[in-house]
């Protein structure tokens, strides 16, 4: 399968522009979505609710993964970032504390947008695949950190499953595909997330890009239900 990742990721904003206003409808038929996103962010292994800790939800979305570190880390200053402007339009009309805050911008373009660390911790939710570049978005992603704070990241990974990797399109062309397209009438965007999965990084890559980045302490954890195998939550610490 042909996959233009630099085409492919200047495209993904207004992809998901279009089905913004969908889009919680769609994820919150997928069992365990939300409780996936909080146990990724429990996995940063912060102490206690947060308080005095700065925190970076890059790649939020409509703000669900943004609910799950607040939920886990209820006293914590939480900057969400996202590309999309309709995605974000979704998530600041939900109803937040003044400690979170919501910024448009790309990944790779967060200094741009006054976005600055040090961060006591980030979580990066169905983000690296969709980058031009994973390996300098890990990168850029580091230099947020402060010293020996940790970076969740929480994805898909299946290139290392042949099971996997039947799984996910099975469910894609079964469920995910067509119901987007019920939905949304265009399941282009959801086409386009079943190739991204599989043109992505299996484990062992992934956990490596971690590694050549110089995040320490690298290890992976698995989700359950169907996604096992499926989604991940691959953990790094910055050096200290």
């Amino acid at each position: 399968m042909t996959f233009d990742r630099v085409r492919e990721a200047a495209e993904v904003p207004s992809a998901f522009d279009q089905d913004a206003t969908s889009y919680d409808r769609l994820v919150g038929a997928n069992p365990g979505y939300f409780e996936h996103l909080c146990r990724s962010a429990a996995r940063l292994g912060l102490p206690g609710r947060g308080a005095g800790l700065r925190l970076l939800d890059v790649g939020c979305g409509t703000g669900l993964s943004t609910r799950a570190l607040l939920e886990t880390y209820p006293e914590a200053e939480i900057v969400a970032a996202d590309a999309s402007a309709e995605m974000l339009a979704q998530a600041r009309a939900k109803a937040w504390p003044t400690t979170v805050r919501f910024v448009h911008s790309r990944a790779e373009d967060l200094a741009t947008a006054g976005v600055e660390g040090p961060f006591d911790g980030i979580l990066a939710a169905y983000l690296l695949r969709n980058l031009p570049d994973v390996s300098a978005g890990v990168a850029d992603l580091r230099d947020l950190l402060a010293p020996g704070a940790p970076l969740a990241v929480h994805e898909y990974s299946v290139a290392d499953s042949r099971y996997a990797r039947a799984v996910w399109t099975a469910v894609c062309w079964a469920i995910v595909i067509p119901l987007g397209w019920r939905v949304t009438g265009d399941a282009s965007l959801y086409r386009y997330l079943w190739r991204s999965v599989l043109a992505f990084d299996g484990l062992e890559r992934l956990t490596a890009r971690l590694r050549e980045a110089g995040l320490e302490q690298v290890h992976a954890e698995p989700m359950d239900g169907w996604q096992r195998g499926i989604v991940h939550t691959v953990v790094g610490r910055s050096p200290r």
